[in-house]
């Protein structure tokens, strides 16, 4: 079976980067701009991977988005893989308490994503 990406981001042009990364693998893929479409998107698609901006404008940001993904007991198994510009330790422990299964800090590379989503997924990459 296909496994399905939600790829969440308040930034098209990050969102497109992540797509175009991704289009080359097996995964259908689904986006959303904001935390609430976000939690709405999820629900409809049931998702394998969410992969979750932290910093997003409107009243949820990704850590809310994992926490309330992580809570729900349809989406709890999904796994959640937060990117953010924000590498501090307290901003690794705040993923970790709301139970994120992978943390990105940008800048990062189109091969680190692919070898990080393929990791998380538990798939190999094939070269």
């Amino acid at each position: 079976m296909t496994k399905r990406i939600l790829i969440v981001d308040d930034h098209a042009d990050l969102r497109k980067l992540i797509r175009l990364t991704l289009m080359t693998t097996p995964y259908v893929l689904h986006e959303a701009a904001n935390g609430r479409d976000a939690l709405q998107r999820a629900a409809e698609i049931n998702p394998d991977l969410v992969i979750l901006d932290v910093m997003m404008p409107g009243d949820l940001n990704g850590y809310q988005v994992c926490q309330h993904i992580k809570d729900d007991p349809t989406l709890a198994h999904t796994t959640v893989m937060l990117i953010t510009a924000r590498g501090q330790q307290a901003d690794l422990e705040e993923g970790a308490r709301v139970r994120a299964d992978a943390y990105l800090v940008k800048p990062f590379s189109p091969i680190q994503l692919l070898d990080l989503v393929t990791q998380t997924l538990g798939e190999g990459r094939t070269p």
